[in-house]
């Protein structure tokens, strides 16, 4: 099967699903970019969102990373592999995964990725990580930042049939400022933060968790006040 038309059947089925089984609002979608590479930054609270967002970009050249742990699945190798998703080694440093990814966005593709590292427990942001912010110094693309909510313990709702409503509002891109060497790591934990905050933004309060009183997302959103 190529990867095109493993798309165009995945497309179709997961937005037959999610019509069927959610009720999804999409906020935000002007400000995805219709060429060039960028990183999609989003919170991560659920399995729910791989597939949601996959079908909300409507370009094809839309991949991430996907921990090695399920390739023992059959199916949902054959998904990720259809998909054009990037296996990810989680227990090491894998330097094949990133050069991949650094490829793919130097090529002019979209990578979505949660700065997080791993779905939160609690419903609310958790620390974030400092892969996204130095895969975007790495390839100097723009970052759009997105939020979803209604997703964290929604399975056992669509499985009953509940038809959770679910909402995901992409952000403005921006880009971080560029760094010298000698201040990477300090940057780096910066400009993590700054993505994080970006992401906070779009949530409501109960959502921020380890970011509600962060001092640049009391920036952001006095700034959204006073536009």
């Amino acid at each position: 099967m190529s990867e095109r038309f493993g798309r165009f059947l995945l497309v179709g089925f997961f937005r037959f699903l999610f019509r069927l089984l959610t009720r999804v609002t999409v906020l935000g979608k002007q400000n995805l970019l219709a060429h060039g590479g960028y990183i999609l930054a989003s919170n991560h609270l659920s399995i729910v969102e791989v597939p949601l967002v996959y079908i909300l970009v409507d370009r094809p050249d839309i991949t991430g990373f996907v921990a090695k742990d399920h390739q023992k699945n059959l199916l949902f190798r054959t998904m990720v592999n259809a998909m054009g998703g990037i296996w990810l080694n989680r227990d090491e440093a894998d330097a094949r995964a990133l050069r991949t990814a650094r490829d793919h966005l130097k090529k002019g593709g979209i990578f979505g990725i949660a700065p997080e590292g791993t779905r939160s427990p609690t419903g609310a942001l958790i620390q974030g990580k400092t892969g996204v912010a130095y895969l975007a110094h790495l390839v100097d693309v723009p970052i759009v930042p997105v939020a979803i909510t209604g997703t964290w313990k929604s399975l056992p709702k669509i499985f009953k049939l509940q038809r959770p409503p679910i909402t995901v509002r992409f952000g403005a891109p921006f880009t971080l400022p560029h760094i010298q060497r000698q201040e990477r790591d300090l940057a780096l934990e910066r400009d993590t933060d700054e993505i994080m905050s970006r992401i906070a933004v779009l949530l409501p309060p109960e959502y921020r968790g380890v970011y509600a009183d962060h001092p640049r997302l009391k920036e952001l959103l006095a700034a959204q006040g006073s536009a």
